[in-house]
């Protein structure tokens, strides 16, 4: 049985600048799969809440350095390879994704939740499936290849996400949930939206690139 008190690491290396880019980006779509499986863990371990949201925070950190580097890296070179902009866009969002997961692990310990809502459960699943997506494109990215599904599967999750995030909604208005407890969820719920939103962003900015360099 694996030792559930890991670090949760994503590893940094000397980065040659001709392909400093992809590994970086590389890099931070592994920190936003391994952070998603993080707070799917979470959700079934609520006990140790304070544990898996310490190895998220740490994969947060983790991530705001690879986007720092990546934008030190656009400033300092002067032929990239794919559009400057779609490398700031990928970036920011990726690093987006991990600053939602984070919010989710830190409030689900500050509001001192003690079970999670079935569809709370249901996003997490979302959210797990739409990282390793995410992952897959952004590997994609330096072959162009083998992109498509991933980016159809993302915006497919997205949809679901949705349709999760309302149903969920719809159940703390039945009435039977404290007040306190909705306000508690829709925040938390709002923020895992969010992740997931996040990772359609990155799915139209891998087919954008894609389109451009077809």
């Amino acid at each position: 049985m694996p030792d559930r008190r890991r670090r949760a690491t994503v590893s940094f290396q000397a980065i040659p600048r001709e392909r400093g880019f992809f590994d970086l980006l590389e890099r931070a779509a592994d920190g936003v799969v391994a952070a998603a499986r993080e707070l799917r863990a979470l959700v079934e371990d609520f006990q140790r809440a304070d544990e898996y949201r310490g190895r998220i925070q740490e994969l947060e950190h983790q991530g705001d350095e690879l986007t720092h580097q990546v934008m030190a890296l656009l400033d300092t070179t002067f032929v990239v390879p794919v559009d400057r902009h779609d490398i700031h866009q990928l970036a920011s969002s990726l690093d987006d994704v991990l600053d939602a997961i984070e919010a989710v692990a830190d409030l689900l310990v500050l509001y001192r939740i003690g079970e999670p809502i079935p569809q709370f459960r249901q996003q997490a699943d979302v959210l797990s499936a739409a990282a390793k997506a995410v992952s897959r494109v952004v590997h994609g990215l330096r072959s162009m290849r083998t992109m498509e599904r991933s980016w159809v599967d993302i915006i497919r999750l997205e949809r679901d996400g949705d349709h999760v995030y309302r149903r969920a909604v719809a159940a703390l208005y039945s009435g039977d949930y404290k007040a306190m407890d909705v306000l508690k969820w829709k925040d938390i719920l709002k923020n895992m939206e969010q992740a997931i939103d996040r990772c359609q962003d990155i799915a139209n900015t891998v087919e954008s690139i894609a389109l451009k360099y077809a």
